[in-house]
């Protein structure tokens, strides 16, 4: 009878539900677009990282809403009046757009987010002056968008974030009826904080909460808790005493060791359910909609069976709920895609994790590289395709609008210390041997304001492990007495003048002539010279290119013409160059080490009769200008 009349409730529940929810947004499953708009500032954002074809692909998986999450506060000029940064909402306003014309969901999550960092009573003005903007500019937009108040407000009283909360919807309505807003708890959006939400006045809000429990599993390897648990491999789910690992020493007598401590129960399917069930009868109560804003396993550390049953678990309890997901993340720690490739939808999807999450599963194919037949653009106005920003240290602005050579925006960087990067990660990798083979180059145009700064351009091949070396092809610039055309260099660099410097790897390498064109990983600007420390390195219209036009107006050569005859050689060389100037040469071998130099000398016939039979590079330089040539002693 009992059992019944539960049955009986639980269908009165899910009608009334059903009536109430009638007019809430009708999303059931998607994923985290994180690593987009979670950068420093609007002029940080990559924005070519995604585009309107990541949007249909993820549509075509089954999903129909993104969780866009942003550092929406850094967004704006900050203190005081935080105004939102009209680059931002060009760029956002792109996203609604494609969001819209898919007629997918898009929910604009505030992730101004630190999970070491409790969050402040003073938070509550800077919300209402980001979202008042927000809302006041989306206010007549897409019927797709929802609000996000705040990603998971931690180290704050229920009862003061709610009255923030309170107050952020408040702003919110002054501006805008008509949108959804997502709401949660305190305590990261805990399913256990949802109870503590009085009502908030409003009735078009849905209530968020995250859910990573049992929190040993999915956060095994996670390095930005405290304390890191990345000494954390191998814990299975669900329990399974004989394969426990051990736990690190580094971890004992901490809250995860009590954690540790209680697995076998914690780390049960029923026991997940249970947990899942608060959420759900918080939703049956209050007939409030809810929605999973995040959940998922972090990658490195976790077996991948274990992973997928566990997403399979709560995926599945979740839908047989009518309670919809958006997943932590697409690309990412948590993401979709199989460790150790190159996050490409035709290739690396993991086949297993979209079966148990219930997702359509599009025809997976090798992938093969093929050598580059073009050119390609690096950074012109926008990264270009299948480039990632992996550029570190100093500060970079990709979209500057004062002093650009073409189009609309140029590359800045600033306050660089030594060794620091402006980098353009390949994804995948690139072959580009038939390129630099057929006469292509690199070329750009800069400008600096630091006077003669000195700086390194390179190319860097993949490093496959073992005895593979991440090996550099270099080419130092340096300015002193080149001709600029209004304040600008142009640079045109040929693939081949590149030469090999060596391969970091945690220790020095020094050159072997290993670097290969057909395995490249990235190209960077580097501060191997000097600091950037004084001035603003402007670049523009970074390519990849075998124009002519191009080349012909170049408004100098970098490299010195350089031959040297015979090569290979026995006994004696000879040094060919424009002209008949003085010139310095230093000859090394492959190891580093340094065997003939002569500085400021006519002479060009050389007795390298001392020189043992192997591979050396001799450095050639006349005036300005220099290059290195590889040569074999037979």
């Amino acid at each position: 009878m009992r059992t019944t009349r539960r049955c009986l409730l639980s269908l009165l529940i899910a009608g009334v539900s059903a009536a109430l929810f009638a007019q809430a947004p009708d999303f059931t499953r998607g994923v985290n677009l994180t690593g987009w708009f979670q950068a420093g500032s609007a002029h940080s954002i990559q924005f070519t990282r995604y585009t309107k074809t990541d949007f249909e692909q993820i549509r075509s998986l089954g999903c129909n809403v993104v969780r866009l999450p942003i550092n929406l506060h850094y967004m704006t000029s900050g203190a005081p009046d935080y105004t939102l940064d009209p680059l931002f909402l060009n760029f956002l306003d792109q996203v609604v757009q494609w969001a819209s014309e898919l007629k997918m969901y898009l929910i604009l999550d505030n992730h101004t987010f630190d999970p070491l960092a409790n969050t402040e009573l003073s938070v509550g003005p800077v919300l209402q002056k980001v979202w008042s903007q927000m809302a006041d500019h989306y206010s007549g937009a897409s019927q797709y968008i929802l609000y996000e108040i705040l990603n998971e407000p931690h180290g704050i009283s229920d009862a003061d974030w709610n009255a923030i909360q309170k107050q952020v919807i408040q702003t919110i309505r002054a501006k805008d009826n008509s949108h959804w807003i997502v709401v949660g708890g305190s305590g990261f959006n805990s399913y256990w904080n949802l109870g503590a939400i009085p009502d908030l006045g409003d009735d078009k809000l849905v209530y968020t909460f995250h859910f990573y429990d049992p929190f040993l599993f999915t956060h095994q390897g996670a390095t930005w808790v405290e304390p890191s648990m990345a000494p954390l491999a191998g814990v299975p789910f669900p329990y399974n005493a004989a394969s426990m690992p051990a736990l690190p020493a580094s971890l004992q007598g901490s809250w995860v060791n009590d954690t540790y401590n209680g697995y076998s129960n914690d780390g049960t399917v029923a026991h997940v359910k249970e947990l899942l069930d608060i959420a759900i009868d918080f939703r049956d109560q209050r007939q409030v909609p809810i929605f999973c804003g995040e959940y998922g396993v972090f990658i490195p550390n976790s077996n991948n069976d274990d992973r997928i049953s566990w997403y399979e678990v709560v995926r599945k309890y979740l839908e047989d709920h009518g309670i919809p997901w958006t997943s932590w993340d697409y690309h990412g720690g948590f993401g979709l895609f199989q460790e150790g490739g190159n996050d490409l939808f035709d290739h690396d999807l993991n086949v297993g994790l979209l079966e148990a999450m219930g997702l359509n599963v599009p025809p997976q194919t090798p992938l093969v590289i093929r050598p580059d037949s073009v050119g390609f653009p690096v950074y012109t106005d926008y990264i270009g395709p299948n480039i990632i920003d992996g550029g570190y240290g100093g500060e970079q602005n990709f979209y500057a609008t004062g002093s650009i050579w073409n189009g609309e925006y140029a590359l800045t960087w600033q306050d660089a210390v030594l060794y620091s990067a402006i980098g353009f990660d390949f994804v995948p990798d690139k072959d580009l041997s038939r390129l630099a083979s057929s006469g292509f180059a690199l070329d750009f145009y800069y400008q600096c304001t630091q006077p003669g700064f000195k700086y390194v351009v390179r190319f860097v091949d993949t490093d496959e492990g073992g005895e593979d070396l991440p090996w550099r092809d270099i080419y130092e610039i340096n300015p002193a007495n080149w001709p600029q055309e209004n304040g600008w260099y142009h640079v045109h660099i040929p693939l081949t003048n590149f030469y090999e410097q060596g391969a970091w790897d945690g220790e020095w390498h020094n050159p072997i002539g290993a670097f290969d064109w057909t395995s490249i990983d990235r190209f960077e600007i580097v501060t191997d010279i000097e600091p950037l420390d004084q001035g603003v390195l402007t670049v523009d219209q970074l390519q990849v290119t075998n124009d002519q036009a191009t080349s012909a107006n170049v408004v100098f050569t970098l490299p010195l013409e350089v031959r040297v005859t015979p090569n290979p050689f026995a006994n004696q060389i000879r040094i060919q160059t424009p002209g008949n100037d003085l010139l310095s040469f230093q000859i090394w071998d492959l190891s580093g080490k340094l065997w003939i130099e002569k500085k400021n000398t006519y002479q060009r016939q050389i007795d390298v009769s001392n020189l043992p039979a192997g591979n050396y590079l001799i450095q050639v330089t006349q005036g300005a200008r220099w290059n290195m040539v590889k040569m074999q002693k037979v």
